[in-house]
């Protein structure tokens, strides 16, 4: 069951280099498990498929919406029984959509966004939101204000841990 102390120990087991507070959901599939690297406070949904034979790396507070896949290995052209590998990384607090597609050797940069059911073939810079296919410039994310001066009679509502109410 997800949640309980055997549960955790065999995701760790799964993912041996898997950070504290880390959460992965399943169902999920990965092929070579060993060369996946996950941060602390990592969210991965359901159904995320993780192909890392080239290695991928999940940085502290990124956020794998469900039935995401991450792709570290491809096959060559003329040779295709010849598997080619190029590591992924993903960097601190990304969020990548539902559905996205991450392909080999692409860096996504800090705080960067993935729209869902995006196709992301080059590197993302950070600070950016990305989506399409391929995946494509949208806005780059403004800087969060550290400070920001509020009316003490403003009411403050906190709906739960999301916006759904929940």
């Amino acid at each position: 069951m997800p949640g309980t102390t055997e549960y955790n120990e065999l995701m760790h087991e799964i993912f041996s280099s898997m950070g504290e507070n880390s959460h992965i959901s399943t169902p999920i599939t990965a092929v070579r498990p060993h060369n996946v690297k996950i941060g602390k406070n990592v969210i991965v949904m359901p159904g995320c498929l993780m192909m890392s034979a080239g290695g991928i790396t999940i940085d502290d507070g990124a956020m794998i919406a469900a039935n995401v896949q991450i792709i570290s290995n491809n096959h060559d052209l003329y040779e295709r029984q010849v598997i080619t590998c190029k590591p992924v990384n993903i960097g601190k607090n990304v969020w990548i959509g539902a559905g996205a597609t991450i392909l080999p050797g692409v860096t996504i940069g800090d705080n960067a966004v993935v729209g869902a059911a995006s196709v992301v073939t080059k590197d993302v810079e950070a600070n950016t939101i990305v989506a399409g296919n391929p995946a494509k410039l949208i806005k780059v994310i403004p800087p969060k204000l550290e400070s920001r001066s509020q009316n003490i009679n403003d009411e403050v509502i906190q709906l739960g841990l999301d916006s759904c109410g929940d």
